[in-house]
């Protein structure tokens, strides 16, 4: 199976510096993958050097806690958006919803929803599987397809834990066909994104080159 064409090569940590996307975006071209996921302020950036190539740009949005305002998430929508982002990937507020806030969590997701597809952005929301238990889990699965977003994404890969192929199972069980589902996080072999593929993902998320 060809993994490139689905894969969206990562890099978000807080030391990257500019050399480090350019080779990020030189590996994207090289192997012919379907994005990359950068932080907000290097988009503008990566979306010249990779203008032309048919590979886009993703950038995160509320990364990696969740827990800026949603106006503040909104307002990142808007910025990377006019700067090149073609994707955005925003981190739910998780803090919300181990304290059984659904209303306020549904609210984020969906303003935040609202905000990318008015400017023509696919968005995935990000619930970091690894920190809520499988009752959450499933909750957050039903308030991320009744808010119309086009992904539901496991993890950042910054609160220790990432995708799983049982977790990928179940969200796409959870949400059906009408969202999808793209696992992150701790996927560094072609044997385990083979094994992610097959429990439902349909994108992945890595900082690794899947060979």
């Amino acid at each position: 199976m060809n993994l490139a064409g689905i894969t969206e090569h990562t890099l978000l940590k807080p030391q990257a510096a500019e050399k480090d996307i350019v080779a990020l975006c030189h590996e994207a071209q090289q192997h012919k993958l379907a994005m990359v996921c950068i932080n907000p302020t290097y988009v503008q950036m990566a979306a010249k050097l990779l203008y032309g190539t048919g590979i886009g740009v993703a950038a995160v949005v509320g990364f990696p806690l969740g827990a800026t305002f949603t106006e503040a998430k909104v307002q990142e929508v808007f910025m990377v958006k006019a700067h090149g982002a073609k994707e955005v990937d925003m981190v739910m507020n998780i803090g919300w919803a181990k304290s059984g806030n659904w209303e306020a969590v549904e609210q984020d997701i969906v303003r935040v929803v609202e905000a990318a597809h008015g400017c023509g952005l696919l968005i995935k929301v990000i619930i970091e599987t690894c920190l809520l238990t499988e009752d959450e889990k499933k909750t957050v699965a039903e308030l991320v397809k009744r808010a119309g977003a086009d992904y539901i994404k496991t993890s950042t890969g910054f609160a220790g834990g990432g995708a799983t192929v049982e977790d990928v199972r179940n969200l796409k069980a959870w949400v059906g066909e009408g969202v999808k589902v793209k696992a992150s996080g701790g996927i560094r072999t072609r044997e385990f994104a083979l094994k992610l593929v097959e429990a439902g993902a349909e994108r992945l998320g890595t900082s690794a080159i899947l060979s």
